[in-house]
């Protein structure tokens, strides 16, 4: 399947799906994933990863 044919399925534009990909993307709706996994016949491990860093969210100070 190409991105193209991805992104029109999952109703998303193909700049989102590239910032998804290359990991810059700071969020993700879990919809989103349900269908990219759905149409990638995958599961949510199979397109995340977790890198092992803890990002903090700019402006939270404790």
């Amino acid at each position: 399947m190409t991105s193209k044919e991805l992104c029109r399925l999952v109703n998303i534009t193909e700049a989102n799906l590239s910032v998804l990909r290359s990991g810059r993307a700071k969020g993700v709706r879990f919809g989103t994933i349900n269908k990219i996994c759905y149409y990638l016949q995958c599961d949510v491990g199979d397109i995340l990863k977790f890198d092992g860093n803890l990002e903090e969210e700019s402006g939270n100070e404790e």
